[in-house]
Formats: C-alpha cells, structure tokens, sequence
C-alpha cells in the first residue's frame, strides 16, 4: 500500500485538495469547480471526494493529512492588528470572531469533522508560506533552486525567500505584515473599481492602456522601497488594517479622489493608475529576484505566491533578471498550497528522494476530473442535444480546426480538468488568433466581460521563438509568461489622438487577436505533453499556416472553470460560441433545438452590457 497524503487549503481564498500516493501528484482540484461558487473558501469536501477516488482509497486509508497553513498563528496576528489599530476595526473584529472560534481556531476539531471522523492518523500543519514554497519547488524541473513567494498575507509573511536542494527546502528571509506586494496591488485593484482578491487580473489587463504617470507618486508617498526589494508602507494611505476597504481618505487624496464606483465606465485615471502600480510591482519583483540570486548564487528560479501569477512580472524577472530558469507553480495562489503541503510531508518531514528528470511533475498540470464517453453520451441524449460522436482522433482533430478556421468559436472539454486558474485547453474556449474582430467577439457574445481583456495564444513549443521575443523550444506551459510579438510580426499604428479603450481597434501584429496593445502577448507553450491538444495546434498550422490559437478559459464572468459534460453544455447554450467538443463529441449551435432561443438570449446579454 503507498503512502497517501491528503493536502489541504480551505478556510480563506479557493480551497483545494490534493492526493499525493509515494511522492507521485495522483490527483488536486479546487473546491469552486464542483460548487460552482467562484473561488468557495469552504472545506474541499468535494475536491477531496474526487481525490480520493481517483487514488483509489479511502478516508481511513490516509497516512498524513496536511493543511496548508497555521490557523492559530493567523488568529495572533489578527489580535494583535487589531490591538495595534484599535478602537478602528473593532466592529469588524467582533464580527470574525464566531467563525474563528467555532471552525478557524480549532484546526483538528474542525477537519476531524469535516472528515466524518474516520482519520485517526497525524495532522500536519505548515506555516502559509512553507506550503508556497514547497509548491514552488518540489515539482519544478531542478535538483536546486532559490525561492521566492510573494502573497498578500499568510499567517505574518507576506513575501519570502529560501533556497531549495534534493529533498530540502530552507526559508531565509522574509517580509512581514502590513508590508506586502500583494497587498499593495490589491489596494489599487479595489480603488479601480475591481473586486479585492479576484480582480487583480483585470488590473494587470488594463495597465497597457494607461501609462505610469503615478508611479513616482507611489514611491515617495507610499513605499520605502530598499535595494533588496524590501520595503515598508506608509499605513496612513492603507485601511485594511482595520476595515473591510483597502484604501484611506489620504489614499484618495492623493490620487484625486474616491474610488471607481464598480462596473462604472472606465476614465483614463484608472488606467494610469494601473499602469503605475504594475510599474512598481515589475521593479519590487526584479529587485527581490537579484536579491535571492545574490544570497543563493542559484541560476535557477521558483515561484509561488498570489503575485507569482502577475505574467507580466514573471516575463520580466525573467527578461531582464539574473537567472537562467524560471519555473513557476500554475496553481501558484492558495490553491496550490494543498499541493505544496502534501508535497512537504513526503519530502521533508519522510525524508524521501527526490529525482528531478528534466521535466516538472506537475504532469502539464492535469490533475482533475475526466469523464467517460457512455455518461457523457446519455447527458447529451437526454438533453435532446444534436451531436457527432468520431471514434477516429485524428478526423475528429481534422474538424475541429476547420471550424476554428472558420473564424468560429469552440468551447473545448477533453480529458482531465486542469489544477489553478489557467485553463490550458482541456477546459478552454478556442478561437483563430488572426482575427481581427476575434477579442471583441469572444468578450462581449461568449465571456461576458469587459472588452479591454486580452486574450492568450497557445503557441507549438517549437515555433514559439518565430512569433514571441523567447528562446527557441522555451517552455511556458502554464500560461505564466508575458513576451513581447517579435518585430517582424508587428504591425505599427498611429498614435495621434489614440488614447485609452480606444487603442482596442487597433491592429497590432500578424496575430491580432492575442497582441496587447503594448505588443505582448501571455505565451502558453504547447507540445506532446498536451495529447490530443497538442495535435489540433498542429493541425491547425498545417492548414492555415499559423501555430498557434486563441486560449482562454472555458467560463463567463463571475463563473469558475467549466469542470463536467454538464457546466460545458450548459455554458455553451448560454453564450455566442458555434460549437462544442466534449471529448469524442461534437455539437454544433445551429444544430441544437433551442439554438433560436439562444438566439434572443443572446441579444438580451448583449443589451444588459451595453
């Protein structure tokens, strides 16, 4: 019987489970794509169901359940902010308190109960950060590497740096609460009108539009920032010490006035104000990555952390940076310290091996659900859906890239759901990147969403470096690296009276549907790794000459990922998208009997956005 080790985050930001059987990554998923409720704080109850199945246990057969962070540590520097604050927040304090002290406080009571009392066996709790870490560099390609995460807060932590050898990790230095990268990111998403802790993204989207005219305001008023990368901020602009909003009166003034009101129209400032604080958090970056290259003297880099999903920074850490390779964990939020809990156990705490063979073993991050064809089949049927099921892959494959390069849109499910937010085309919504009309289409008719949003390519790994400013065969195939069109497929525009949302409709590059509007694009690498996918990018290039396709994940706005047959034909109904692939079948929209009612659907989204 192998050794299983359940991981564990829950109670905070996107609850994860899982399962790790002698060292090997059997299974992980997030608890949101079962629940459909986007980014679900609960315990993973459901996650850990699939775990377990897919393992092929049960509870009682656990040897080690690890939970992702120290509860009672975190509750500490709760009382203790609040002390340093007070009387400020003590409505919000006094309101936290029941949930602490009936679930938070009481780590073991709460998971002996979550797990029906049938564990008997030890829990294991690591420090927030020590799980980042361990996601970080247990499964990334080197025997040895620094490490860095960078989050909001975990229990005091909020940025830290180690080094990682063979089966050992080592944290070195950190930064502590209030003082955090990612929390200063999260004050200016909030104060653009984008929701706190999720809308981090869209700031980062948006900043291409705007240009840093306030990120010399930043430096002197809000930030003490150090060689290092260290720095501390002046609290007087901050209020999430103490309230449940990120930004202060003195915040406002300084930058003109009160926060974006939500879903109001974007003005120029919010741009610019983007575009500063992704300015600052470039350089915050750059400076602590040089700063962990001199203290480990690694060339080899590991990332975790909420800001470890900032692409843009990642691309130019690793750009302009001091090191030779940069991995970074897909599930690089809280999700993946289940991940990197397990992971801790069997490495560090059991003293086990560990064998980096030049590849990660994150096995291309598709560690969730699959589906079989007979239940998948009976859905449809009883659906009364219209499909072609293909028993031959390579017909199939043959299709579906006719109909992408009929400037058509296919939502596309096959095989295991991915594990993090970035859906790398087995839960993905497909498009032809040489559109001109593509981006706009795919935001307003299929995700709901705003239209500045830019979309990304997934590119054939060995043609990556013809079309984006990387190395040849360089591999990006998390979704995490942010690289500049390469000159030659560029295509220059006017800038006399372009300014703002207005720079969309320009066409930028060979490839205009996937080129930001400061010529970049978020570069996913595909190869053999990516089955099935990997052959319908090839297919694709062989026919229209181009390498690459729209990716972006298969969900509207304000939904999780698309996990079962169910959520795809039910997302697919509900959206402008022309067909759908669920493994071995196809459906076309024209073909389904409610497709005129979708139809009027259809004109009612478009209407409510407008």
């Amino acid at each position: 019987m192998p050794t299983n080790i359940l991981g564990i985050s829950a109670f905070y930001h996107d609850s994860a489970a899982c399962l790790v059987q002698d060292g090997h990554i059997t299974a992980a998923a997030q608890e949101e794509r079962f629940t459909r409720l986007k980014h679900d704080p609960n315990f993973p109850a459901r996650a850990m169901e699939f775990c377990l199945e897919r393992g092929g246990i049960s509870i009682e057969d656990l040897d080690y359940v690890a939970f992702y962070d120290k509860p009672r540590l975190k509750f500490n520097r709760i009382w203790e902010t609040y002390l340093a604050f007070a009387p400020r927040g003590a409505v919000r304090f006094a309101n936290s308190l029941p949930l602490w002290l009936t679930q938070k406080l009481h780590p073991k009571r709460t998971l002996d109960q979550a797990l029906g009392g049938r564990y008997s066996k030890p829990y294991v709790y690591l420090e927030h950060h020590e799980s980042h870490a361990a996601s970080a560099f247990f499964p990334s390609p080197f025997d040895e590497a620094a490490v860095l995460t960078l989050d909001g807060v975990g229990e005091w932590s909020t940025t830290s740096l180690g080094m990682g050898r063979g089966n050992r990790l080592e944290l070195i230095c950190e930064l502590r609460f209030p003082h955090s990268l990612g929390l200063l990111y999260t004050a200016f998403t909030y104060y653009c009108g984008f929701k706190a802790n999720s809308g981090e993204y869209k700031l980062m989207g948006l900043a291409p539009y705007g240009e840093p005219k306030y990120a010399d305001k930043i430096y002197a008023h809000l930030l003490d920032l150090k060689q290092d990368g260290s720095f501390r901020m002046d609290m007087d602009f901050f209020a999430y010490c103490y309230e449940d909003v990120m930004t202060s009166a003195k915040f406002d003034a300084l930058f003109g006035g009160p926060a974006r009101v939500p879903e109001s129209r974007l003005s120029q400032r919010e741009m610019d104000l983007a575009a500063s604080v992704q300015v600052v958090t470039e350089e915050i970056m750059l400076r602590t990555a040089r700063h962990a290259h001199k203290v480990t003297g690694s060339n080899n880099l590991v990332l975790a952390g909420g800001v470890a999903l900032n692409c843009v920074g990642n691309g130019k850490v690793l750009r302009e940076g001091p090191f030779e390779n940069v991995w970074i964990q897909p599930a690089a939020g809280d999700a993946g310290g289940a991940l990197g809990a397990a992971l801790f156990v069997w490495h560090q705490l059991l003293d086990n091996e560990r064998k980096p063979n030049g590849g990660d073993m994150q096995t291309a991050t598709l560690l969730g659900p699959t589906f079989c064809a007979d239940k998948t089949r009976a859905f449809l049927d009883a659906e009364g859906a219209n499909y072609q099921e293909y028993d031959d892959e390579d017909a199939l494959v043959e299709r579906i890239a006719d109909i992408i390069a009929s400037q058509k849109v296919v939502g596309h499910m096959r095989g295991a759901m991915e594990f993090g937010p970035r859906a790398l085309g087995n839960r993905s919504i497909l498009g032809d990147p040489r559109s001109t009309e593509m981006q706009s289409v795919m935001n307003l008719k299929i995700k709901f969403r705003e239209s500045f949003r830019p979309f990304a390519p997934s590119v054939l790994r060995d043609q990556v470096d013809q079309y984006f400013e990387m190395r040849p065969n360089e591999d990006s195939p998390y979704m995490l690296l942010v690289a500049p069109v390469k000159e030659e497929h560029r295509k220059q525009v006017g800038s006399d009276g372009v300014s703002g949302l207005d720079k969309l409709h320009q066409i930028r590059s060979t490839l205009p549907a996937i080129t930001h509007v400061d010529y970049s694009a978020r570069v996913q690498t595909v190869d053999e790794r990516h089955g099935r996918y990997h052959k319908l990018i090839r297919k694709f290039h062989d026919k229209t000459g181009c390498p690459a396709l729209i990716n972006t994940s298969f969900n509207v706005r304000g939904e999780p990922i698309v996990c079962t047959p169910q959520d795809a034909y039910r997302c697919f109904m509900a959206t402008g998208m022309d067909a759908l692939v669920i493994d071995d079948f196809i459906l076309l929209k024209e073909d389904q009997p409610e497709a005129a009612q979708h139809e009027i659907d259809e004109q009612l989204a478009k209407f409510e956005l407008d």
